[in-house]
């Protein structure tokens, strides 16, 4: 018997961790494969689609490589940003400029250590041949905090040409509510990562002009809806109270106020679930938390029984979930296992899903139709 243990103890230890799901899987509406794109990277988080097919992902602990079409992996790309790569922190979120295929511009979000502890910050540079160059911080939050959790970092484009940054509370809680500080809300800056013109707070004294929304926990997804154009945050609450919402300029959304989780030993956080002036969720997941990291409105003809839903990443779950949409709101939900923590979900020009794997030996996964 101790010999049969030892023989399944030492299977289980030679699979790889990213050994993706054998055989097809079968959600409600699909059934796809599990191929795995690319393999041995550490602590993925987020892509890139390119223009010429291949793709741009980022590790964690501050690397950055492209990937080609047939899965093959550049080595680490020199001119990356330097990173605070501790606890959570490191590089993160990867965001074109909008017109890439002319600019060639490239925006990195990242943990950046500086006097007083350290924040999220965007950097920006030019992909060439060589790597990345001319690579310059155009925006850092503050304060810094000592600390190495919740530090956000997603980043998409509005359709007015402005970059939207979401931020964690740096595990300052009250932060989320304080408009002197950037923890805790979302932000809206230009190209450059200045204010955005007609930011909802600019004109108040002591607000900083940057803030879009707050009374966020630790928004590690956010995505642009395809055809209302409206920009969608789903944030990782405490034991419980994992949040979808959906953005308005100068919208509480009641972090640490109001929340349907409660702390991890178990004591309440707050009684309210809900307060004037704050905006309810409109998707909670509760008792126990998914752990959202990456978001996606599939768009394609890959999977058509998906079309217009939400697929949010699950690190706690080791799922992708998908939250059925009806009339612009989640009205149903789909946990996929996959047995992997998912931290990005991205959905590919030709409309197929890529993920990535939150792990030490981690991979792009790609489903495809069955």
């Amino acid at each position: 018997m101790v010999g049969r243990s030892l023989v399944v103890l030492l299977a289980a230890l030679a699979v790889p961790a990213w050994a993706q799901p054998a055989g097809p899987v079968a959600s409600e509406r699909a059934t796809f494969r599990v191929s795995v794109v690319a393999a041995g990277l550490e602590h993925p988080w987020g892509l890139a689609f390119l223009p010429d097919g291949r793709m741009l992902v980022t590790e964690r602990p501050g690397r950055v490589r492209l990937v080609s079409p047939d899965g093959a992996l550049s080595a680490p790309l020199p001119g990356a940003p330097a990173v605070f790569a501790r606890g959570q922190g490191g590089l993160h979120d990867v965001l074109l400029h909008r017109a890439f295929a002319r600019t060639g511009l490239v925006y990195f979000c990242h943990a950046a250590e500086g006097p007083g502890g350290a924040s999220t910050a965007i950097s920006r540079g030019r992909l060439t041949e060589a790597g990345i160059e001319g690579l310059q911080t155009i925006f850092a939050a503050t304060p810094r905090t000592g600390g190495v959790l919740h530090f956000g970092c997603r980043m998409v484009w509005d359709g007015e040409g402005f970059l939207h940054l979401s931020l964690g509370d740096r595990m300052r809680p009250d932060q989320s509510q304080d408009l002197a500080s950037h923890n805790g809300k979302t932000l809206r800056l230009t190209e450059d990562g200045r204010p955005a013109p007609g930011n909802p707070f600019a004109a108040r004294p002591g607000a900083l002009p940057e803030i879009w929304t707050l009374g966020h926990r630790n928004p590690q997804a956010m995505t642009v809806h395809p055809e209302t154009g409206r920009i969608w945050v789903v944030d990782h609450g405490p034991r419980g109270g994992d949040e979808v919402n959906l953005l308005e300029a100068g919208a509480n959304y009641g972090w640490p106020r109001a929340t349907h989780g409660i702390n991890y030993d178990g004591s309440t956080i707050t009684e309210h679930r809900s307060l004037p002036g704050m905006v309810d969720p409109l998707w909670v997941w509760v008792p126990l938390s998914i752990a959202p990291s990456g978001a996606a409105f599939y768009v394609g003809a890959a999977f058509p029984g998906w079309r217009g839903d939400l697929l949010v990443g699950g690190l706690r779950e080791r799922a992708l979930v998908r939250l059925r949409m009806e009339d612009g709101r989640p009205v149903a939900e789909e946990r996929i296992p996959l047995g992997e923590r998912i931290r990005d979900v991205r959905v590919a020009p030709d409309g197929r899903v890529h993920l990535l794997t939150d792990s030490p030996r981690g991979a792009i996964w790609r489903l495809d139709p069955v």
